[in-house]
């Protein structure tokens, strides 16, 4: 299994549920983050970053719909609501809002479970594509959170790994510190340089075969970095 697990925000007011969520998620290798209001989801969709999000209609601070319009605004991570409500003017709404899927309570198990992982591979698939990303010995399998180089496995820290998936899908780009900043560690870190280096430079160590004179992530001085197009060298070796 990978050691990055994709992430499970779980926003209902139900302890019971939540519980239920996490005991049936974690025991197929997700990870999960959970609360009981709507305003702490809105927070925490942007704090932790999940990579999916299964929300409550039916929450005491705010409504459902609410949390989903607030998310709509600035992310697209992929969103199933949970809910009780089964109108079909409800379910229509919701999916007009932007909702991605949605599941009427009681649900079964299994079939919530392949909901969420339809969903994570649509939402790998939209990013890229298609769910994996390739350069030259790099692959990077969006789905499972696994980085190959020369089809081997090597860990990478979750951070590690969403900033090479950032260069990875902006291949050929003149990317600056700011905007590397801003996307990936979040608008309060844009001035944080000093984190962009250091992580460059522990994601070049595991990339580069002389992460002195790089040939993947090129830096452009005084703008940013470049994740040079390696493809076609990988295809003539």
């Amino acid at each position: 299994m990978s050691d990055i697990k994709n992430t499970v925000l779980i926003v209902d007011d139900e302890p019971q549920i939540r519980k239920m969520l996490k005991i049936a998620l974690e025991g197929v290798g997700y990870k999960t983050e959970e609360c009981d209001n709507g305003k702490e989801g809105v927070r925490l969709t942007a704090s932790v970053k999940p990579d999916i999000v299964l929300l409550d209609l039916g929450l005491p601070d705010l409504d459902g719909k609410e949390v989903l319009t607030q998310i709509r605004e600035w992310s697209q991570v992929p969103v199933i609501i949970l809910s009780v409500r089964s109108d079909d003017s409800e379910i229509a709404t919701a999916l007009n809002q932007g909702a991605d899927d949605y599941v009427t309570k009681p649900f079964n198990h299994e079939v919530l479970l392949a909901r969420v992982n339809a969903n994570l591979r649509k939402a790998a698939t939209k990013e890229a594509g298609e769910p994996e990303l390739r350069n030259g010995k790099i692959r990077m399998d969006l789905v499972r959170h696994e980085v190959f180089l020369d089809n081997e496995r090597h860990n990478f820290t979750p951070k590690e790994y969403e900033l090479l998936r950032y260069f990875m899908t902006h291949m050929g780009k003149m990317l600056t510190h700011k905007q590397i900043l801003k996307d990936v560690w979040g608008p309060a870190h844009a001035e944080d340089m000093q984190y962009l280096r250091v992580y460059v430079g522990q994601i070049r160590e595991k990339i580069e075969n002389d992460s002195s004179n790089p040939e993947f992530i090129i830096t452009e001085p005084g703008i940013g970095y470049r994740m040079e197009v390696l493809e076609k060298k990988a295809d003539a070796a």
